[in-house]
């Protein structure tokens, strides 16, 4: 049975945020997602889009996590943590946070991007020009690099979809080049 098919045995066939039945799709959660249905979620295009874009927030869409919130599944109970935790200055996310609880494990993975840190504590992550990297970006190499632990070489030119970044070190992103998932130095990279 494929992922798709367990999130959608797990979900009813509709987003696990807001229960929308349309435009669904595999989220995986960063930091580095090894795409299992344990940190992945049935997500709507427009939860999507609203996760991976801060500037594209609609407050009222996020009331759904309401009810979302106390689902059972981890990797739903972290995405509506740090969306709850991204909109507390609104008022009412704030007072669901309060009602909330997440186990130490989950805790910390809901934590690992940074979300709910103020500004000068957050990991700020840097391509080579200085531009600031985020979570589902993608980058470029800007130079042909060995692949520790495989004879595999990862050419420069090569694009790298949808990285995640490492929380702890602002050097450090991971990201697939072909089928394999590599560590990269922000240094050797470029935004596309």
């Amino acid at each position: 049975m494929s992922i798709l098919n367990k999130l959608q045995d797990r979900s009813g066939s509709k987003c696990e945020l807001c229960a929308s039945e349309e435009n669904l799709s595999i989220y995986k959660l960063p930091p580095m997602p090894v795409g299992t249905v344990d940190d992945s979620i049935l997500a709507c295009g427009t939860c999507i889009d609203q996760i991976e874009n801060p500037d594209n927030v609609n407050v009222n869409h996020w009331r759904c996590l309401n009810d979302s919130m106390w689902s059972e599944v981890p990797a739903v109970q972290v995405v509506a943590w740090r969306m709850l935790t991204r909109l507390r200055a609104e008022g009412w996310p704030q007072d669901l946070l309060d009602m909330m609880y997440l186990d130490d494990e989950s805790l910390k993975w809901a934590k690992a991007t940074g979300e709910g840190l103020e500004d000068e504590h957050k990991v700020i992550h840097r391509d080579v020009n200085g531009v600031i990297l985020q979570a589902g970006d993608s980058v470029v190499l800007i130079k042909d690099l060995k692949v520790k632990g495989s004879s595999m070489v990862a050419k420069q030119g090569t694009a790298v979809r949808r990285i995640s970044l490492d929380p702890e070190n602002e050097k450090y992103i991971e990201g697939k080049v072909g089928p394999t998932q590599i560590v990269i130095i922000t240094d050797y990279v470029k935004k596309l």
